[in-house]
C-alpha cells in the first residue's frame, strides 16, 4: 500500500510548472461546482455572474426560506441562464429529520462552560442559557448520560465562541440536562442540533418535504433530489417511490446525503440505490472522529467512481465565507478532493450567504484545474478496468475503448451521442483528460394527449459529472438515423468545440455514436 505509484498524481511533477501562471480556458475545470443560493445570491446579476465563474448545478436548501422566497430565486436564475446562454440545472435539499432550537425572541443566548442547560420539548419555553427549547419530543429517549450533542448557528462554522459542544449529564422525563463544554455565544432565531452517533426516530422524508416536492418540485421540475440525513437505501427506495407518483419528477435524480454513522454504515447498499452521493462533511466532522473524515472520503468517493455515479463533498473552504481567500488547508483540501476521484464541490455558507460568492466559485474552479493537470488518469483508468472485471458489458466496453483511443491520439476532446445520458456517463467514469462533449439527442415522448421531446433532464444532469459537457441537438437531425444527417449534427459539435476555444485545426476528436443498432468510436483529424 505504501508504494508511491499509489498516489493518483502524475509523475514527476516538474518544480517549474508550479510557478507556470494558470491559463484561463472555456472549460475552467473538469470538477463541477454546485453552488447554494439565497440570501447573498440572489439576484440576476451575482447568478449570471456565478453562472459565468463556473457554478453548473443550483441548490435550494428549504432549511432556510419557504417556496415564495425560494421561487424568486429560481426565476432570476433562468432569466441569468438565458442571458449568459449557460446551462444550469436545480437540486432541491430537503430538510429531512433535521433537530432544531428554537429561539422565539432572537436574542442572543450566552452559553458558560461548566453550567448547566436543558434541552425541552416545550416549545412554550422562551430559550434562555438555562432552557433551550426544541422541535422533537423523543430526544430524551434517544440519549444517554455521557452523549455529546452539538449545537451552532449554520451547523458548524468551525469556530468554537458560535457553536457549542454538551454532554448530556441527566434525563428527567421529556428533559434533557446537559453540562456546556465551551463558552459560547449561540445568535439568530434558529440553530441546528446534533446528537453524536444516536438513532432519530423520525423520517428521512419529512410530510414538509413531501408537501415541497409536489408542489414546487414538480412545478420546477427539478433535476435533483438531495436526500437529506439518508441513514438506509429504504430512504432512497421510498424517495423514488415518492417521485413516481408524480410524472414530472420520474426523471429527476436522487442524490443520497450521507451525514452520519448510519448512513456510512449503510453506504454500500445506499450506493447501489441512489443516482449519485453527496458527502455531508459538515455533520460526519461532528459524528465521526476528526481523524477518521479523511478515510471515509476517499473510500466513499473510491466506490462511487467504480459504480460510475457521481460523488459530491461539502464544506471545503468554509472560511471564504467572510474572506477573500482560502486557508492554506482548505485550499489542499480542494485539491485532495479532486485527485481523490470527486465529481463536484458543493458552496454552502460561501455563496448563500458567504461575502464572496463569485470569487469563492472561481477560486475552487482554478484549484480543481490545478488538481486536474496532475491527476494520474493512467493508474486510475487501469484501476477502473480491473474493478469492472472481464467480460464488460457492451456499452462499459465501447466507453473504455472511446477513452482509451483518445488518450493514445491524444484527442482534444471526446464527442459523444446520446439519447438517455448513459453512454456520456460511462465515458466520464473513465475520467479521460479531455472534455467530453455529450451531444443529447432529443427523443420523441407521447404521453396520448400531446407529444414532447425529452433531452432537457439528461442534458442538465451530466452538469454534476466531472469531464461532462453537455449540448443539446437540435431534434430535427436523429443521430441515429442516415449518415447524412448524423454529419450535420457532428458539426454542430465540432463548431461549438471549435467557437469555445477546446478544438484547434489539425486536433484529433473521437467520437463516439451509435449507427442502427452498432456502437462505433471512430477517430477524425481536423483539417484547416
Amino acid at each position: 500500500m505504501h508504494h508511491s505509484n499509489h498516489l493518483l498524481l502524475e509523475e514527476p511533477i516538474r518544480m517549474a510548472s508550479i510557478l507556470e501562471p494558470s491559463k484561463a480556458s472555456f472549460f475552467p475545470a473538469m470538477a463541477k461546482i454546485v453552488g447554494t443560493l439565497g440570501s447573498r445570491s440572489r439576484s440576476v446579476d451575482l447568478i449570471s455572474a456565478c453562472l459565468k465563474a463556473g457554478m453548473t448545478v443550483a441548490r435550494f436548501d428549504f432549511s432556510l426560506g419557504d417556496a415564495e422566497y425560494h421561487q424568486g430565486t429560481l426565476e432570476n436564475l433562468k432569466t441569468a441562464i438565458k442571458s449568459t446562454k449557460k446551462l444550469c440545472a436545480v437540486m432541491l435539499d430537503t430538510v429531512g429529520p433535521e433537530l432544531q432550537v428554537v429561539n422565539k425572541a432572537e436574542k442572543a443566548i450566552t452559553l458558560e462552560a461548566d453550567e448547566n442547560v436543558t434541552l425541552t420539548p416545550d416549545k412554550g419555553q422562551g430559550a434562555s442559557n438555562g432552557i433551550l427549547p426544541i422541535n422533537f419530543a423523543g430526544l430524551a429517549k434517544a440519549v444517554k448520560p455521557g452523549d455529546t450533542i452539538f449545537i451552532g448557528q449554520y451547523l458548524f462554522t468551525g469556530s468554537e465562541t458560535t457553536s457549542v459542544w454538551l454532554e448530556v449529564n441527566n434525563v428527567k422525563g421529556n428533559d434533557v440536562v446537559c453540562v456546556v463544554k465551551n463558552s459560547a455565544t449561540l445568535a439568530g432565531s434558529l440553530f441546528t442540533l446534533h446528537a453524536s452517533q444516536i438513532r432519530i426516530e423520525l423520517p428521512t422524508l419529512s410530510d414538509k418535504d413531501k408537501q415541497l416536492i409536489s408542489t414546487w418540485g414538480v412545478q420546477n421540475k427539478i433535476d435533483f433530489l438531495s436526500l437529506s440525513y439518508t441513514r438506509h437505501a429504504e430512504d432512497v427506495r421510498e424517495a423514488r417511490n415518492f417521485l413516481s407518483k408524480h410524472p414530472d419528477l420520474s426523471q429527476t435524480q436522487i442524490f443520497a446525503k450521507i451525514e452520519n454513522v448510519e448512513g456510512l454504515n449503510q453506504f454500500d447498499e445506499i450506493l447501489a440505490e441512489a443516482d449519485g452521493i453527496i458527502l455531508s462533511r459538515g455533520n460526519l466532522g461532528v459524528d465521526l472522529p476528526p481523524e477518521k473524515v479523511f478515510l471515509f472520503q476517499k473510500s466513499a468517493v473510491y466506490k462511487c467512481n467504480m459504480a460510475g455515479k457521481p460523488a459530491v463533498v461539502t464544506r471545503v473552504v468554509d472560511s471564504m465565507t467572510d474572506n477573500l481567500r482560502p486557508t492554506r488547508a482548505e485550499a489542499t483540501d480542494v485539491a485532495n478532493a479532486v485527485l481523490d476521484g470527486c465529481d463536484a464541490i458543493l458552496l454552502g455558507a460561501e455563496t448563500l450567504r458567504g461575502l464572496y460568492p463569485v470569487e469563492t466559485i472561481s477560486t475552487v474552479g482554478k484549484i480543481c484545474a490545478e488538481a486536474e493537470k496532475v491527476f494520474n488518469q493512467d493508474q486510475y483508468f487501469k484501476r477502473t478496468v480491473k474493478y469492472v472485471g472481464q467480460p464488460m458489458s457492451h456499452l462499459e466496453s465501447i466507453a473504455s475503448s472511446a477513452v482509451r483511443a483518445a488518450l493514445k491520439v491524444k484527442a482534444s476532446v471526446i464527442i459523444c451521442f446520446t439519447s438517455s445520458g448513459k453512454a456520456a456517463r460511462l465515458i466520464a467514469k473513465y475520467r479521460p483528460t479531455m472534455p467530453v462533449l455529450s451531444v443529447v439527442i432529443p427523443r420523441l415522448k407521447t404521453n396520448q394527449l400531446k407529444w414532447n421531446f425529452s433531452g432537457a433532464f439528461e442534458a442538465r444532469q451530466s452538469l454534476i459529472v466531472r469531464g461532462l459537457f453537455p449540448l443539446l441537438a437540435d431534434p430535427r437531425h436523429p443521430a441515429e438515423s442516415t449518415t447524412a444527417t448524423n454529419e450535420s449534427v457532428l458539426k454542430v459539435a465540432l463548431d461549438h468545440g471549435k467557437a469555445s476555444g477546446v478544438i484547434k485545426s489539425h486536433d484529433r476528436v473521437v467520437v463516439c455514436q451509435k449507427v442502427g443498432d452498432a456502437s462505433v468510436v471512430k477517430i477524425i483529424e481536423l483539417e484547416d
